[in-house]
C-alpha cells in the first residue's frame, strides 16, 4: 500500500496544500475557510493536518 504525501510533514501550510492538490491560492483558501478541509488558524497562518487533506480527497473520490 502506498502512503499519500509521505514527503510532507504532518502539519502543512496553505502553500504546501496548493502543491499537494495542484490548485491555486484562491481555491486553497476557499477549501480551508469553508471547512471542506479542516484547519486551525494559528496567528496569521492556517495549520492543516495532513490527514485532513487525505480525508478530503477520499470524500471527493467516494462521491
Amino acid at each position: 500500500m502506498s502512503v499519500m504525501f509521505e514527503n510532507y510533514p504532518d502539519i502543512v501550510s496553505v502553500e504546501q496544500l496548493m502543491e499537494m492538490l495542484q490548485i491555486g491560492q484562491v481555491l486553497a483558501y476557499k477549501l480551508v475557510k469553508s471547512g471542506e478541509i479542516k484547519a486551525r488558524k494559528v496567528g496569521r497562518e492556517y495549520k492543516i493536518p495532513k490527514v485532513n487533506v487525505i480525508e478530503y480527497l477520499n470524500r471527493e473520490n467516494a462521491a
